[in-house]
């Protein structure tokens, strides 16, 4: 009689699975062969630039009644050479049209870039340019949309990408394609494409 430990149990014969790849294991855990996550990555540079011209050329179509007034203003207007050789320009007669149009195009211009970078982008990440080329700004460590507040701050902080236009250029070489506003908001533009 020998005293010791039993020999172990062989482990029971493997049966094959109906498990299709992908489908959620019925026991638990991880799916079988999951699909990792496609990795959208940093939004391109040449992606970021459309974005912004995109978004730029709606602020003037918001700032048309501006431009329109300002023109029937400067039409309106009647120089006069003085006798001293001086050039006057008489504005007695200015049509209340033009103010009106420039006011409401000031108000439609700054309503537009409120709305745009701000709320829009803020709230969502998106500004329509950025909505159109599939590109999203979030904060680096949670991925989220940065809120309108934030947004306005970045804005700002764009100042810095103004010096010798080194900032915008950044993202051309910059392992996170961030400007120097990015930085200092630590955001990120990535790829993200809305269905």
């Amino acid at each position: 009689m020998s005293y010791g430990t039993p020999p172990p149990t062989p482990p029971p014969p493997s049966q094959p699975s109906s498990q299709q790849p992908g489908q959620p294991n019925p026991y638990g855990g991880s799916p079988a062969y999951a699909v990792p996550a496609p990795q959208l990555g940093f939004a391109h540079w040449g992606k970021r630039v459309g974005a912004f011209l995109l978004d730029g050329l709606l602020a003037i179509v918001a700032a048309v009644p501006l431009f329109a007034g300002y023109a029937i203003l400067v039409a309106g207007a009647e120089p006069t050479t003085l006798p001293d050789g001086t050039v006057s320009i008489n504005t007695d007669d200015v049509s209340p049209v033009s103010i009106v149009l420039i006011l409401l195009g000031f108000l439609t211009y700054a309503g537009f870039i409120i709305w745009n970078l701000f709320v829009k982008q803020g709230r969502t990440g998106y500004t329509i340019g950025k909505d159109v080329l599939g590109i999203k700004l979030v904060k680096h460590d949670t991925g989220q949309p940065i809120g309108v507040g934030l947004a306005f701050v970045r804005q700002l902080a764009h100042i810095l990408d103004g010096f010798c236009l080194l900032g915008y250029l950044w993202p051309l070489w910059d392992t996170k394609r961030q400007t120097f506003a990015d930085k200092v908001m630590a955001t990120v533009v990535i790829n993200a494409p809305r269905p």
